[in-house]
């Protein structure tokens, strides 16, 4: 059989990547497909590392796709050159959908429009919307439209809720299937030189290269407060991304702790519940879902790596950062989205005061065995389990006759 061509479009960090695994679980099927990208937001690294061609051009933003959290933002993505920037982007695939059969947009109305645009079959997984925000998810009518258009085969919605909230609106192409976030969390067997029987805390400052260093740096903040106070032995893992690693001398001088082959150490603390010791946070570019799964508790100022989290009955302790991404703004609306799994400490940007208190909630929060069993439960109802990436590319690959 000829291969048939599938666009992938999406408009965020989070949005490539989850592309990426319907991507993984397409080519794992067999069907003969020649797939190429358009990532709407960032350079896309996310597909170059999946070795999928980009057909367009790409910039990373000052506000890193995320404007909306504020309006001066979006001011100074439209000096960068984002009119620009999305005109070529529509004009290439303009150019290139001519030859595809299938576009799969991962987004919001962003992507939902470019998709349109193609005047080609396409399927969206709604990423950004959620009945958990409001209790009942309103489109807008531009989006409504757009989904409701013949050209629109499948929503694919992240919970099971939204898919029932707008089956209940009319929308009946939408369906729930598994959120492909979930998808690729196995442990690796990555050896994390963990003590046993002390709990592990993930530390994730994010992917953003300049945010996810000073988030670090506040986090450094919260350890020392953590280890000055525990009442329970606690031990630190911290999942960056590669970019950051080079970054560990800077950070450490800038936090008055050390840096050893991607140890952060600080000097004596003297602990609740022993004697005088080191801190150390274990730093590691390679062993994100290894971290995750052998978690008792997770510190993250980040999207779609909380969700993870969330997904996998971790408890989250977050902490508002200076943004532009992960501000309160975005905590207080993830923590609508992900439930009672999350603690947003604090209402502004982390300051001594915030930093005492979520200390105070990481130690509370590790002695209740009632509330860490309901984030089990609760991640399930609000993530459902793995799996979403493969029903996605079958139905994708159905559709081209595979």
């Amino acid at each position: 059989m000829k291969s048939k061509g599938i666009l992938f479009l999406s408009n965020g960090h989070g949005e490539d990547a989850i592309n990426c695994q319907i991507l993984k679980a397409l080519r794992a099927s067999g069907a003969n497909v020649d797939v190429s990208a358009m990532p709407v937001v960032g350079d896309g690294a996310a597909y170059s590392r999946s070795a999928v061609p980009i057909i367009g051009p790409t910039s990373q933003m000052p506000s890193g796709g995320v404007f909306y959290m504020n309006p001066l933002f979006f001011l100074k993505d439209i000096g960068a050159g984002l009119i620009a920037l999305t005109w070529q982007q529509l004009q290439a695939v303009w150019r290139h959908s001519r030859h595809c059969n299938l576009v799969v947009a991962t987004g919001d109305i962003v992507a939902a429009a470019i998709a349109r645009a193609s005047n080609r079959p396409y399927i969206i997984f709604l990423s950004a919307h959620s009945s958990y925000y409001e209790g009942r998810v309103n489109l807008g009518l531009i989006l409504w439209h757009l989904l409701c258009s013949d050209k629109c085969l499948a929503v694919f919605t992240r919970d099971a809720l939204t898919a029932a909230d707008l089956n209940r609106q009319g929308l009946n192409k939408a369906q729930f299937v598994g959120n492909p976030v979930m998808d690729n969390l196995n442990s690796t067997g990555k050896d994390l030189q963990l003590i046993p029987g002390v709990r592990t805390i993930a530390l994730l400052p994010g992917s953003r290269l300049r945010e996810a260093t000073d988030n670090l740096v506040l986090l450094l903040e919260l350890v020392k407060e953590i280890a000055s106070n525990s009442t329970v032995p606690v031990q630190f893992r911290a999942a960056l991304v590669p970019a950051l690693m080079p970054q560990l001398d800077d950070i450490a001088a800038r936090s008055g702790w050390q840096h050893r082959s991607g140890k952060l150490i600080f000097p004596a603390i003297k602990r609740s519940f022993c004697e005088e010791k080191l801190v150390e946070v274990m730093c590691w570019a390679d062993a994100f879902a290894d971290i995750l799964q052998q978690s008792s508790l997770v510190i993250g100022m980040t999207g779609t790596a909380v969700e993870q989290a969330v997904g996998l009955g971790k408890p989250v302790i977050a902490v508002p950062g200076n943004g532009p991404a992960f501000t309160y703004r975005f905590a207080e609306a993830q923590n609508r989205l992900l439930g009672a799994s999350v603690q947003v400490i604090g209402t502004q940007p982390a300051n001594s005061h915030i930093i005492k208190e979520a200390a105070v909630a990481v130690d509370r929060t590790l002695q209740d065995d009632k509330y860490l069993a309901s984030c089990i439960q609760n991640g399930l109802e609000r993530m459902g389990r793995s799996g979403g990436s493969i029903k996605i590319a079958n139905y994708a690959a159905n559709y081209l006759g595979y």
